[in-house]
């Protein structure tokens, strides 16, 4: 399948005039919209790589417009670029208010919604800059040294919240200046690398005076202080939050280095005061009395030991809420929302009686919140009364349906929505909670139709929701994707998606490289079991998989792929088992085990050496709770249970084709477990294929690459699940 890419520029905001050639050369490079004409109606790596992706959204103070951004790739040119919309809340008059080659992102509606703040790179490094809400008058706020990763001005206007890295660690050449070439990295305790980078710097949460025209007497809250804030690798501006009298700052923090660092979860919600220059710990505060109910919490939960962040101010400023998990060392327990009182001194857990994570949440009023959530296979909206925890309510489901809500803004009595599914990408939608009733969702209503040009042009499969039985009697959801014109006096060869994590939901997500859609458009079914170790189905199926990697969860998947393969249109002669990271492990595993089910493997980013994996990957509180502990533990039964299933000890088993994806950029699991895994098929005598990606890390992010991926992907199950036609 091929594609052919047009460029096509947008319609921008301001009066256009007659184009110089140096002009016109410039826009021919520039990346915008694509005009994409797909063949044969199926959905391409060319035409996923086309797609607009929408960003962040900000609602304007009077609740009349929205900006958001959307990011554009360029295959040829390898590279994007983020531009900035805007649109009345109701959809209409949507204008494109930058078109240029710059990143720019985080619109914020500033100077009573007179002006319109974001980050952009225009100047070489990342600063604020403001425009008008038409586009014209843009110019730089700032010019710090370093850039600027994240901001947020003050309620009254007249200071700056802003993130930026601050170095932590001296490099080799400045302990050896003699050695100004060296490439040597010394390293003296763990945490020396996370994600993708050798660890240099920390993010610190700075403050500074602003007048209108820029900022002064900048104060970084933590100098001197070597730790994070917001926390690596992901954290954001949205773990920082101002005082609605703009004299206090709440900012998330883990003050914890090396060892400590590595082994733990435990951040806390620190309260900085800035005329008292003063911090509090309000998470660990002895004046802090925790308020428990009796029936839920454990009598360790009040005491904040997991991750805690995300914190927001009520509108009256008597209350910050944060997103709270209660155990230290569990990245993937309950997050519930949680409350202190600053008046009374009390704390409490606002969700106390929701057996799911509160995913993301706001302030709808001083007692009422709204907060997406992940229920069977699907995230939506709920509403959250400030004491329903009191009477043991529960939140009360807005909406429903095959799609899940990925962010949520107020818009005076409406909320703007981004939402995605299986079919489609990220939206932004409206939704009125006041139409909810009794048995009635609330009305929503999609504004954006960012690449409605490229769906037009599509056939989707049907994705089909199933309820199957498994080994342990009990119901398990699993997700069946039709092909495109799905026959079922066909039969179709078949893929077991295994979903990584191991502890994240598998609903309704739309992804530009695991994309069910896409396959499905080469003629696959897709099998994607929600097994054993999933967030959404209560806190026993998901805590189920810790300690037992080798274990229900894999019973689970066999069981979801031998039941739909009872179907007639199922061509079991013809299996494929794929996934990435936790999936990629399972394809290891099941290399080993599977009995004969399947005849082509692809792992991406997946553990193959458990032993190896303990000290390899960076965060060590994960390989501690999942596997159970360390592999020298000879006493410990749940970790040597882990490492006894490693996948490495299972290649005499090995029979099947496989193709091993990896970044080498990996720090969370290094690419030398594909190379091993690789290397052992090939001494096997195995056929089998290695992909590595030298610049890409857990993901792949650069489009020629993704691009590659796909191509190898399918090429791959092609050879081994298409028998050649005679």
């Amino acid at each position: 399948m091929s594609a052919i890419l047009l460029a096509t520029a947008s319609c921008g905001g301001g009066k256009e005039t007659a184009p110089s050639t140096e002009t016109e050369a410039k826009d021919s490079l520039l990346i915008q919209r694509s005009d994409i004409q797909i063949k044969n109606h199926r959905l391409t790596p060319e035409a996923l790589w086309a797609m607009g992706r929408i960003g962040g959204v900000a609602v304007s103070p009077d609740a009349g417009k929205v900006a958001y951004t959307v990011s554009y790739y360029s295959v040829p040119q390898n590279k994007s670029n983020t531009e900035i919309f805007l649109m009345n809340a109701d959809g209409s008059a949507n204008v494109q208010l930058t078109r240029d080659e710059w990143q720019q992102n985080q619109p914020a509606w500033i100077k009573d919604g007179k002006k319109l703040a974001y980050l952009s790179n225009e100047s070489g490094t990342s600063q604020v800059w403001e425009m008008n809400p038409d586009g014209t008058g843009r110019r730089q706020l700032t010019d710090y040294a370093g850039g600027i990763d994240g901001f947020s001005f003050s309620p009254d206007g007249r200071k700056l919240l802003f993130i930026s890295q601050v170095k932590t660690v001296k490099s080799t050449a400045e302990k050896y200046p003699d050695l100004p070439q060296t490439s040597g990295i010394i390293v003296d305790s763990l945490m020396y690398k996370h994600w993708d980078e050798w660890v240099t710097t920390a993010p610190h949460p700075f403050v500074a005076d602003f007048d209108g025209d820029e900022i002064s007497n900048v104060k970084d809250i933590l100098e001197g202080q070597p730790y994070e804030s917001p926390m690596k690798p992901f954290g954001g501006i949205e773990q920082l939050a101002w005082s609605p009298t703009s004299d206090k700052i709440a900012y998330t923090c883990r003050k914890k280095t090396g060892k400590a660092y590595a082994t733990s979860t435990d951040s806390d919600i620190y309260l900085y005061d800035l005329k008292a220059d003063s911090t509090v710990n309000l998470c660990k505060d002895p004046e802090v009395k925790a308020i428990v109910p009796k029936e839920k919490d454990s009598p360790e939960a009040d005491k904040n030991m997991g991750y805690d962040t995300n914190p927001q101010f009520s509108p009256d400023g008597r209350h910050i809420a944060w997103q709270s998990m209660a155990r230290d060392g569990y990245e993937s327990d309950l997050n519930r929302l949680y409350v202190i009182d600053l008046e009374k001194k009390e704390k409490f857990c606002a969700s106390g009686s929701f057996d799911t994570n509160v995913d993301s949440y706001v302030w709808a009023s001083d007692s009422l919140f709204y907060l997406t959530a992940t229920w069977h296979g699907t995230t939506q909206i709920y509403s959250l009364g400030l004491n329903d925890w009191k009477e043991g309510k529960t939140p009360v489901k807005l909406t429903d349906g095959l799609h899940d809500y990925a962010s949520i803004a107020l818009c005076g009595k409406n909320l703007i929505a981004t939402r995605h599914s299986m079919s489609q990408a990220d939206e932004i939608y409206v939704v009125a909670p006041g139409t909810a009733a009794r048995n009635q969702y609330a009305e929503s209503r999609q504004l954006t139709h960012e690449n409605q040009h490229i769906y037009d042009q599509l056939e989707m499969g049907r994705v089909e929701e199933r309820w199957i039985k498994t080994t342990d009697d009990k119901e398990m959801l699993v997700w069946v994707i039709y092909p495109p014109q799905f026959d079922p006096k066909k039969k179709y060869p078949t893929l077991l998606y295994c979903e990584g994590g191991p502890q994240s939901p598998l609903s309704q997500f739309w992804s530009f490289r695991w994309n069910f859609q896409i396959m499905a458009a080469n003629d696959y079914i897709i099998v994607a079991p929600c097994r054993r170790g999933m967030p959404g189905f209560g806190t026993e199926w998901n805590e189920a998989i810790s300690g037992d990697y080798g274990g229900q969860c894999m019973q689970d998947l066999l069981t979801a792929i031998d039941e739909v393969s009872k179907e007639p249109f199922v061509d079991r002669d013809h299996l494929g088992c794929v996934g990435a990271s936790f999936g990629g492990f399972t394809v290891y595993w099941m290399a080993g085990h599977h009995e004969g089910r399947f005849k082509a493997f692809i792992a991406h980013d997946g553990i193959f050496n458990m032993e190896m994996q303990y000290l390899e990957t960076e965060e060590k509180w994960f390989a501690n709770w999942d596997m159970g502990g360390a592999y020298w533990d000879t006493e410990n039964k749940v970790a040597q249970r882990t490492f006894a299933n490693s996948p490495h000890k299972f290649v005499d088993k090995w029979d099947t084709p496989i193709l091993c994806i990896h970044g080498e950029k990996d720090y969370r699991i290094l690419a030398n477990q594909a190379m091993a895994a690789f290397d052992a098929a090939q001494l096997r005598g195995i056929p089998s294929q290695l992909l590595i990606f030298p610049d890409e890390n857990h993901w792949v992010l650069r489009p020629q690459n993704g691009v590659l991926w796909q191509r190898t992907f399918f090429a791959w199950l092609d050879r081994w699940l298409k028998p050649a036609k005679e």
